[in-house]
């Protein structure tokens, strides 16, 4: 029932993939490249790997890290001594740091890897410092952690509450404490973002997993719950038997990949929430089963609803501090969010994945109307939309944006009809779009793909996203409807 994710890459590209493309480029002085397009789904699908598949041999892992943990430490050693060194200069003399900058060689370079590091330390020395001092000039800018805080934040440095956003809280406050919730109005309402403090109940209500009806609620979901427990005893168990095993298995190996760098998601304790959910879903789907990419899609609803009973930032938050009543009502709403979420897009995820090369012809056929120099660009260089737009489709934009960006276009997603379905076709465009000018510097395959699959956006916070949505909504609104949306 496993059916592996292809084009969820990271490191961006297939090792094979760039041998092939050196290869072409070394061929026979400058004769045009040939046109390799893929014939067929199924032989792009076999000639890609997975993001993560880095093989399951511990031996192989074990020796390579040990020559790589070598190298580090050497470039460790020389790169710590070289700060010092700049630092004692800098404090003797702070002067001639200023005038350093003025005498920069032109032909300095950022080093990108700690190999790459090494090999031109002895002939640019001088170049390793431009990094260091070339920040200090930049101004300043409010600082988001590297790793994403999963908190509400503007890059723009806008104050976290102000009075309209104080009013907004009111008018949603008083839409869920109404008898019956005008779910319509809960959605316009919505659509530009929901406040922390009522996104819990707002994303149960958007999403249909709570009744409108405000005395039927903790009935439901008293129901839900313990009907998910009922599912966890009923199938759970069976994870051991053989013809699950590769189901539980690719789970397993999943779970610790998914956000990585965030501790919460590190836990044990998290890490086993996550497998039953999953687990779960797949043994209740088994048209699809399990398919690498929707563990990502559990965490924006299981920290949603962990910031119910958590009052400081959740990403470090220890949850074996929670009760295990409060532990068991965050998964069970998880699971059952995260379900109603792929009703809408279960053909994604099915054989060969139909939804999913439906959805990225609609974009190339979208992107050629918007903008066609980028799609000619494209086309001059064999790009292939699947190349890209397969993990953004699969996994919502979630490896493209930080968490904090994921949960504040879930807000929109949920509020606009068809969001994940439809809506998300024109984020993903008006998303590339807002590369457009990165994409035309770059002038061969490889930087393309290079762009395409590692984009700037850590630092975006709610601004960003609240523009990206009012151009997806743009596009939307004058492309949805055209006869020639689907044909050149």
């Amino acid at each position: 029932s496993i059916q592996p994710v292809y084009g969820a890459q990271h490191p961006p590209l297939d090792s094979q993939l760039t041998k092939n493309f050196v290869k072409d480029r070394s061929k026979a002085g400058a004769l045009p490249m040939k046109n390799k397009k893929a014939s067929s789904f199924h032989e792009f699908a076999r000639s890609t790997s997975d993001a993560w598949d880095i093989g399951d041999d511990e031996d192989d892992f074990s020796s390579s890290s040990s020559s790589l943990q070598t190298l580090n430490s050497k470039v460790a050693k020389a790169t710590a001594a070289q700060v010092l060194e700049n630092h004692s200069k800098l404090r003797v003399k702070p002067e001639r740091a200023q005038s350093t900058l003025g005498d920069m060689p032109t032909n300095c370079k950022v080093i990108k890897s700690s190999s790459e590091a090494q090999l031109s330390r002895t002939s640019e020395e001088a170049c390793v410092r431009t990094p260091l001092q070339k920040q200090q000039s930049l101004p300043l800018r409010p600082v988001i952690p590297l790793v994403a805080r999963i908190s509400d934040q503007n890059a723009s440095g806008a104050p976290p509450m102000t009075v309209r956003e104080k009013t907004r809280l009111e008018k949603f406050r008083q839409l869920l404490s109404s008898h019956n919730t005008d779910l319509d109005e809960l959605r316009k309402c919505s659509w530009p973002g929901v406040p922390r403090e009522v996104r819990p109940v707002t994303w149960r209500l958007l999403s249909g997993y709570l009744p409108a009806n405000s005395e039927r609620r903790k009935l439901t979901l008293q129901r839900k719950r313990e009907e998910y427990f009922g599912f966890i005893q009923q199938y759970y168990d069976s994870r051991n038997e053989e013809h699950h095993q590769d189901t539980y298995r690719q789970i397993h190996i999943d779970i610790p990949r998914t956000n990585p760098l965030i501790p919460l998601f590190q836990q044990p304790l998290v890490q086993e929430i996550f497998e039953r959910i999953l687990f779960i879903w797949a043994i209740r789907h088994p048209a699809s089963g399990y398919v690498q990419g929707i563990n990502d899609l559990v965490t924006p609803f299981f920290v949603v609803f962990l910031s119910e009973h958590v009052e400081e930032d959740v990403e470090n938050f220890d949850v074996t501090n929670l009760s295990q009543d409060v532990l068991r009502s965050i998964e069970a709403d998880s699971f059952w969010c995260m379900s109603k979420l792929l009703d809408g897009i279960q053909d994604n995820y099915t054989f060969a994945q139909p939804g999913i090369q439906k959805k990225v012809k609609a974009l190339e056929e979208l992107v050629s109307r918007i903008d066609e120099q980028v799609h000619n660009h494209f086309r001059k260089y064999e790009v292939e939309y699947l190349q890209f737009a397969f993990r953004w489709m699969n996994n919502l934009l979630m490896r493209e944006l930080p968490l904090r960006c994921t949960i504040r276009l879930w807000d929109t997603y949920q509020s606009e009809p068809e969001g994940f379905s439809h809506f998300h076709l024109y984020v993903c465009a008006a998303f590339l779009i807002k590369w457009r000018k990165e994409i035309l510097d770059e002038e061969d395959f490889h930087g393309l793909l290079m762009l395409l699959q590692n984009l700037p956006t850590i630092h975006w916070g709610n601004e960003e996203i609240g523009l990206l949505l009012a151009e997806a909504y743009r596009l939307k609104y004058m492309f949805a409807d055209a006869p020639n949306h689907y044909r050149r």
